[in-house]
């Protein structure tokens, strides 16, 4: 038998709400009109009030919208249910107009013991906007990655077939290597398409370590314009160098370095068309005070504020003439993080930009 005196329901009541309370999810009970008889502390940080809402209706408190942003009588979402049912769809509204995105459960229960005990929901709530939003954003990632793919290799595919065919034709060697070179052109652009994927998804998992050495800057820039000098020759560009003399060591990881520093050589030389492009290293009270500035299309103030953001490509008809993902600098910017480095941007359209890139010393 059920103790059913009033001070056995309150013991049972004190028990449940303990209970709720040591959850982290949001927990509100409602009776059969959906007025809140039961709730724990998870369920107002997550309504955002700092009072009782005993008594109260559900649907003064909870204001709910769906995916296609319009209002939801949660009343009705509440009565009309008969199981057990979750979702992940719906948005909570506060009265200064920001949201959060709600995972929901609403369950029909009996708030009572023995044969006439209340009947009513339980609605769970738990905030999920940062769950959300890393789906979006991997979607969102699949989806670009997916479509950058698919251009190179229909073109590489297409030139590789189209050098078969000459072969078979005509023999024409010479349009046989121009197929080809433009095929190459594109498997080298998945190649470091591949490259940065794979260092970005490195750095996001925290895998990426810096093993501090001793950097000779001076000779790190040498090498940098050695190694990137033939591609600005090609483009009848001067890769030129202005160094510190006296440019002492630096203790930082050197691969990751070289990598920051190649990434803006490579961007300055693809969006310059005439004049030069400029390696420079100043000794700095906190290490090493790099340059890269060119004489190329420049950045518009807008574009600025989003250069370094995952995918960003500018509209400017320019830019979209070179292949790219959008990743790059976007990598580099996390490199730089972990290097703790600095990284400033002056540009102006038409007369070319300057990345300047503190790297301190590293202990």
């Amino acid at each position: 038998m059920f103790d059913t005196t009033p001070q056995a329901a309150e013991v049972e009541r004190e028990r449940l709400t303990s209970l709720i309370n040591s959850m982290a999810d949001g927990v509100i009970a409602v009776d059969q009109a959906a007025k809140i008889v039961l709730y724990n502390g998870a369920a107002l940080n997550i309504l955002d009030v700092n009072s009782s809402i005993n008594g109260k209706t559900l649907r003064s408190v909870l204001k709910l919208t769906d995916k296609t942003n319009q209002p939801v009588d949660v009343k009705r979402l509440v009565l009309d249910t008969k199981s057990a049912v979750t979702s992940r769809d719906y948005k909570l509204t506060y009265p200064d107009g920001s949201s959060i995105n709600l995972y929901s459960s609403i369950a029909p229960v009996r708030l009572g013991y023995g044969q006439d005990g209340m009947h009513g929901y339980v609605v769970l709530l738990r905030d999920i906007t940062r769950e959300k939003s890393l789906e979006e954003e991997r979607d969102e990632f699949i989806s670009v990655v997916s479509h950058e793919l698919r251009t190179p290799i229909a073109i590489a595919e297409g030139n590789i077939s189209n050098a078969e065919f000459i072969l078979e034709k005509t023999g024409d060697m010479k349009q046989v290597q121009s197929a080809l070179a433009q095929a190459h052109t594109q498997v080298n652009f998945l190649s470091g398409m591949i490259n940065d994927l794979a260092t970005l998804s490195r750095a996001e998992r925290g895998k990426l370590q810096v093993e501090v050495e001793d950097i000779n800057a001076y000779t790190l820039v040498e090498e940098l314009q050695r190694a990137y000098g033939p591609d600005a020759t090609k483009k009848g560009l001067e890769l030129l160098t202005d160094l510190d003399t006296h440019l002492e060591v630096l203790k930082s990881g050197k691969l990751y370095v070289r990598e920051v520093l190649q990434n803006f050589i490579t961007n300055a030389i693809k969006y310059t068309e005439t004049g030069h492009v400029v390696i420079g290293a100043r000794h700095h009270k906190k290490g090493v005070l790099f340059e890269i500035s060119d004489t190329g299309i420049g950045i518009s103030k807008a574009d600025q504020e989003k250069v370094f953001d995952k995918f960003f490509r500018s509209e400017d008809y320019r830019t979209r003439q070179n292949n790219g993902t959008g990743l790059g600098l976007y990598v580099t910017m996390k490199l730089a993080r972990m290097l703790k480095a600095e990284i400033d941007l002056h540009s102006e359209l038409n007369k070319g930009s300057t990345f300047s890139i503190l790297i301190p010393n590293l202990q």
